[in-house]
């Protein structure tokens, strides 16, 4: 997990946030135990409540569950669920500004997607 000290995004939605990321590339799989709020807050001393701000947010979304008396756990189905999540904030953020860019300079369907193949082969180089 990182977090960013500086950075102006609140501390609880960075620990979100990095769960999260860990949990989409298989840190935490599915149904196994994530560090504890002692265990987090003293690493990276912020105080408890923050973490437990950040692990609720999860909860509620239905990424972790807690068992009483034993800690948090990863949801079955949560990589699934964030992976779904993030393709349509995906979608949202850059495909359709992508798209309105493109109906607005008269770029058609063909020469968008040559674009974005030409881009890929570059990538690959």
């Amino acid at each position: 997990m990182q977090l960013d000290f500086g950075s102006e995004i609140p501390i609880y939605m960075q620990l979100a946030q990095s769960i999260e990321d860990d949990i989409v590339n298989g840190v935490f799989p599915e149904e196994q135990q994530i560090p504890s709020t002692t265990e987090i807050s003293l690493h990276y001393k912020i105080n408890p409540a923050t973490v437990g701000k950040g692990f609720n947010l999860l909860v509620e979304e239905g990424i972790l569950y807690k068992r009483r008396g034993v800690g948090m756990f990863v949801t079955k189905g949560a990589k699934e669920q964030l992976l779904r999540k993030r393709k349509n904030l995906f979608f949202d953020r850059y495909i359709k500004t992508m798209l309105e860019e493109a109906h607005r300079l008269c770029i058609s369907k063909e020469e968008l997607m040559h674009m974005i193949e030409e881009g890929s082969d570059h990538e690959r180089d």
